[in-house]
């Protein structure tokens, strides 16, 4: 079946063919289960843009989160690079469809009302993919991009289906110093507890001794990565796992040890 750039089925790959100043998160959102997210799985795997076969992970219990299209701010339009490798899973596999937004460094995105359109609609047919259960967006927003960034979500939660769950990625720093996604309307906010930068030792340390993030929505996952130190983490958090080489199974296997898993 072909949706959107993307061809999924069974054992069959995932392939491509082809302002600042007030609080941007502030504004009418629809009302939204408290636990829209509760039945993902509690250990979810990222695949990035890289060739994978995960179907090794049959009844693993694990979901798997994969990057199926990037979208490019660039000027006053929206560039959609689908996903390029292939992913083949089984059936049943719980799917995130996650989304990467950039923006050209070269011609800045003018940001306007156009462009917040035409990035939710491509972001919208993710959800007609076969398996998907949830959508998931990736956007580092720069304070500047807030307004916008607020605005795509909003218009992206009025998208049909009502039901399907929206997750972001969040910089640490989201959900504890500089809550301004407080009020979006999204049922889960995933803290990005790895490539943090200046902030990591701060909320390492700040974890370590039991400090948990100031906002509800960023207390149901968190984000982190095989090839560094995990943080002290709280317990009862859904875990977002990245791998830089892709995933084996040997390397599945690893993980589910760490998490007390068979």
């Amino acid at each position: 079946m072909l949706l959107a750039g993307i061809l999924i089925a069974s054992d069959v790959a995932l392939q491509s063919r082809g302002h600042e100043g007030s609080n941007p998160g502030q504004g009418p959102t629809l009302d939204r289960p408290v636990d829209r997210v509760a039945f993902l799985p509690s250990v979810i795997i990222w695949a990035w843009d890289r060739p994978e076969d995960l179907r090794f992970l049959r009844s693993k219990g694990i979901g798997v989160s994969f990057l199926a299209e990037t979208l490019t701010l660039s000027g006053d339009t929206v560039r959609m690079r689908p996903r390029l490798h292939p992913l083949k899973v089984t059936p049943g596999t719980p799917l995130i469809a996650c989304a990467r937004v950039e923006t050209d460094t070269i011609f800045p995105p003018t940001l306007t009302a156009g462009q917040v359109s035409a990035a939710a609609s491509a972001l919208a047919r993710l959800t007609a993919l076969d398996g998907v259960i949830a959508i998931q967006v990736d956007f580092d927003a720069t304070r500047s991009e807030r307004t916008f960034y607020a605005a795509l979500l909003r218009e992206l939660r009025r998208q049909p289906p009502p039901t399907m769950p929206l997750s972001i990625t969040a910089l640490a720093s989201w959900c504890a110093g500089d809550p301004w996604i407080a009020s979006l309307p999204i049922d889960e906010a995933v803290p990005m507890l790895f490539r943090m930068g200046p902030d990591a030792q701060d909320v390492r340390l700040a974890l370590a001794q039991g400090v948990d993030f100031s906002l509800p929505v960023c207390r149901k996952s968190v984000g982190i990565s095989t090839d560094e130190t995990i943080p002290t983490l709280p317990s009862g958090r859904r875990r977002y796992v990245f791998r830089p080489e892709g995933w084996s199974q040997a390397a599945v296997r690893s993980l589910l040890a760490e998490e007390g898993k068979p």
